[in-house]
């Protein structure tokens, strides 16, 4: 259960303000149909850190413990600092083809598109490695996932307005930090 509770916190809190959840006030501000966008984010979510996951165990098994806890502490260490760059989206990906596809194709595409080296994604990855449990880091980040982008599907600009993008980020930061220096030290549970 520590896999679950682990990736769901560090991906939820990653999400924010990231391009992927831009990308749903976008759609949902576009179509105005909340379900199929939900459905969308939740299906291209399984397959892009199911693929991620499965990465991240193979990574796991090829490099061996020891190499494995260096690549995973600074892995943790750089999402760190990444969190503090600013996402933007790239409005081109968002919105092409929607009547070929429909609200609930077009979601799927460009979220699974934009989660693609994202940071979440790569999250994902060191987390499976960390932790060998495809099913419930994969269970864990899609619900960190969809805890950070419902909101934003029905809230959108109403909740940015609010919360502050740089101290969510912040706050992120730290926690990537954490994760990567109690990696790197083998300290705690966790690690």
């Amino acid at each position: 259960m520590e896999a679950f509770w682990v990736s769901t916190g560090v991906v939820a809190l990653g999400e924010m303000g990231d391009k992927t959840q831009l990308l749903a006030v976008l759609l949902a501000a576009r179509f105005k149909k909340p379900v199929p966008i939900i459905v969308g984010i939740l299906l291209a979510t399984l397959a892009n850190h199911a693929l991620a996951g499965a990465v991240g165990g193979w990574v796991a098994a090829a490099l061996g413990s020891e190499v494995l806890r260096w690549v995973i502490g600074l892995s943790f260490i750089a999402m760190a600092a990444w969190m503090l760059v600013p996402d933007a989206i790239d409005e081109g990906l968002a919105i092409k083809e929607v009547a070929v596809r429909g609200v609930l194709g077009t979601t799927v595409v460009a979220f699974f598109l934009a989660e693609m080296g994202d940071k979440t994604q790569i999250a994902t990855v060191a987390l499976a490695a960390r932790y060998g449990d495809l099913v419930w880091v994969v269970a864990g980040s899609t619900l960190g996932m969809m805890l950070a982008n419902v909101p934003a599907v029905y809230l959108g600009d109403k909740v940015a307005e609010r919360i502050s993008m740089a101290w969510v980020h912040g706050v992120s930061a730290l926690i990537f930090l954490a994760l990567g220096a109690m990696t790197l030290l083998n300290v705690g549970h966790l690690f």
